[in-house]
């Protein structure tokens, strides 16, 4: 393969996972890794820093749409990024003590937890009726949003700030370790148990990923991993599809999306574990 279709396929790889990463508020990582290291035989450490570039390109492209049309809660999105940065630099630096062939397994079973968790019907429509959250309260932290593709404005209330809180930091720990910029637990747990609306999880997860990669990008670079040759048209694709998923997310229905996302992480996970355990 020549250098220059190794990076067209890659760009047109990023795309896709730029795509993906806005419509489900994941970061594009969690396409570019298994892609990379499965289809492209990039060493998995190159792979999880070019993902941490990608996250941050996802987060450029589609957070800034997203706080444009008002559905990223800012309030939650600054209180829960600061527990994940704190997760993120504790992960950077947990990469030195972890193999590769354990980093494979890891992200398998992040992949399977999260496919398992979106695929909860559950998760489609938020965490029902939770419990008044004092913090919540105090923070001014509830908000609303209006839905074009159901051409109405949704009320809803957060709750279980605490719980919030706690995942994040292992969000951002997930995130320095795979590149995966955190959303695989930061959407189902707002969804699920805070109650926020799916497509405001998805808002708000892309408008914190980046600050997070950010947070565990200058490890990465200081230690050499980070390869322009790989960087540089995952960053491209990624930031371009990014802004086509923030264009087209707000016209879907969440449900069909999810489930197409679900399909993909249940195939990658099956592979990087099966790379893993080799």
């Amino acid at each position: 393969m020549t250098p220059l279709e190794f990076t067209i396929i890659i760009a047109a790889i990023s795309f896709f996972a730029g795509l993906i990463g806005a419509l489900v508020g994941v970061g594009g990582g969690i396409v570019v890794v298994p892609a990379l290291t499965l289809l492209m035989g990039v060493d998995i450490r190159h792979a999880i820093a070019a993902s941490i570039v990608c996250v941050i390109a996802t987060s450029a492209g589609a957070g800034a749409s997203y706080v444009r049309e008002r559905v990223t809660n800012l309030r939650l999105g600054m209180l829960l990024e600061v527990s994940t940065v704190l997760g993120a630099l504790s992960g950077a630096f947990l990469t030195l003590v972890l193999s590769g062939r354990w980093l494979f397994v890891l992200f398998g079973a992040v992949m399977a937890y999260t496919a398992w968790s979106m695929s909860r019907p559950k998760c489609a429509a938020g965490g029902g009726n939770l419990p008044p959250d004092p913090w919540a309260e105090r923070l001014r932290l509830h908000g609303a949003y209006y839905d074009k593709a159901e051409k109405r404005e949704v009320a809803y209330q957060v709750a279980r700030t605490k719980l919030g809180l706690a995942v994040s930091y292992l969000a951002g720990i997930v995130s320095a370790l795979l590149g995966v910029g955190g959303g695989v637990f930061k959407v189902p747990v707002m969804n699920m148990g805070m109650g926020l609306p799916i497509k405001v999880c998805t808002a708000t997860s892309n408008f914190m990923i980046g600050v997070t990669a950010a947070a565990s990008a200058a490890v990465y670079f200081m230690r050499g991993e980070v390869n322009p040759f790989i960087v540089a048209p995952v960053a491209v694709g990624v930031l371009l599809g990014a802004k086509t998923g923030a264009r087209l997310m707000s016209h879907l229905q969440g449900k069909f999306v999810r489930y197409a996302f679900v399909a993909v992480l249940a195939v990658s996970a099956v592979q990087m574990f099966w790379k893993g355990l080799q």
